[in-house]
């Protein structure tokens, strides 16, 4: 692959640091979330991930959208990332919910999110790695 874009992004302090881009857009304060023991006073990967997914999916739905000639510029993707126990580790499970225009059919709408789901780059990186349930709502 010939990268068209390198993000870089710098993390101090794991979870309980800092998270930096290299042009300094991105810099957020992080924290373990209060269900993992943490105080939640900033972001955490997961919420990272959830939203890098959901935008990145977002974009390979409108692209299969405006390819097939239908409207989807209104659509919605909500990522949900949990993370839990995992064997010695820990693992990941990603839910995304698309919400759809009401313009859209409920077998055109299916169809776009599959061939979203083959465009993705967050979809073609985890699948058969960790579990994604893709919810058409």
């Amino acid at each position: 692959m010939d990268a068209l874009y390198t993000a870089v992004a710098t993390a101090t302090h794991g979870r309980e640091g800092r998270a930096v881009s290299s042009d300094g857009r991105l810099d957020l304060q992080l924290a373990v979330p209060v269900q993992m023991g943490g105080n939640g006073e900033g972001t955490n990967p997961e919420q990272l991930f959830a939203a890098g997914y959901a935008a990145c999916f977002a974009s390979a739905l409108g692209l299969v959208g405006r390819q097939a000639k239908i409207d989807v510029t209104e659509a919605a993707v909500t990522g949900e990332v949990g993370i839990g126990k995992q064997g010695e580790g820990f693992g990941l499970a990603v839910t995304l919910r698309v919400e759809l225009p009401e313009s859209v059919d409920v077998e055109t709408g299916r169809k776009l999110v599959d061939q979203a789901h083959q465009v993705c780059p967050y979809s073609n990186a985890t699948r058969g790695n960790i579990p994604v349930e893709i919810v058409v709502e």
